[in-house]
């Protein structure tokens, strides 16, 4: 038999998200419907206020949702308790966001080894592949400069390779050349291009750059919390 049944990376289910405040409930999300497959390269596009950031939240299992389901790797992550859900977020995914959170006071080989210390890894495996992902992402001349010390374009290469270094099965990017100049972030986005065929991680990627967003193999549209169609 040719036909084998592959579980998508993620899959998100009936999800809705409802924020309540007194008298008060704004529905973010509604009912959405996701799949993800192993090394896609997905875009999410919308206005200010669709809940992209809420969606990619839920898929992160660094919110629940209000009803609705999250599968990574075929485990509901919402249903695991906050110590298993922190292992599975670990192992499975990487986050990389507009500001890239990188601690000031470590170099950059030491921000990119962090998640794998986090997981247990020696300290002398968490360099090594640590050494070997900043390498890939063109920084292996700068893995002992503090963050202050690169540029912003660099800092973004860090936060590249720290949400890459545990191999993950998908990558969670929330505006993540916001912050760079239009030259900057081409340039970011050809590293993701070049990382995604080198090593097979998929991307969910929200952005507000449609011309972006179409060098994607896929590109959603969420509007008042929910998927449409493209025009």
């Amino acid at each position: 038999m040719n036909s084998i049944n592959i579980k998508p990376v993620i899959l998100a289910t009936s999800l809705t998200k409802i924020f309540a405040e007194e008298k008060f409930k704004v529905e973010v999300l509604n009912n959405i419907n996701l799949s993800v497959k192993a090394g896609e390269m997905l875009a999410i596009v919308g206005p200010s206020g669709s809940g992209k950031s809420t969606l990619l939240h839920l898929l992160g299992g660094l919110d629940n949702p209000t009803s609705g389901t999250v599968e990574i790797d075929g485990v509901d992550i919402h249903k695991l308790s906050e110590k298993n859900k922190s292992v599975l977020r670990n192992k499975q995914l990487g986050f990389i966001y507009q500001f890239h959170h990188l601690l000031p006071e470590f170099s950059a080989l030491e921000n990119v080894a962090i998640p794998l210390l986090i997981g247990g890894a020696t300290p002398s495996d968490a360099i090594k592949k640590s050494r070997d992902i900043l390498a890939l992402v063109g920084l292996d001349k700068r893995e002992q400069h503090r963050i202050g010390e690169l540029s912003g374009g660099e800092r973004q290469r860090v936060a590249i390779a720290r949400a890459l270094v545990t191999n993950p099965k998908c990558v969670l990017a929330d505006e993540p050349t916001g912050n760079l100049d239009h030259k900057n972030a081409l340039q970011i986005y050809e590293l993701i291009f070049k990382l995604k065929q080198e090593i097979n991680t998929a991307f969910v990627i929200v952005t507000h750059d449609l011309m972006i967003a179409h060098k994607m193999e896929r590109v959603l549209i969420l509007e008042d919390g929910k998927f449409i169609e493209k025009p």
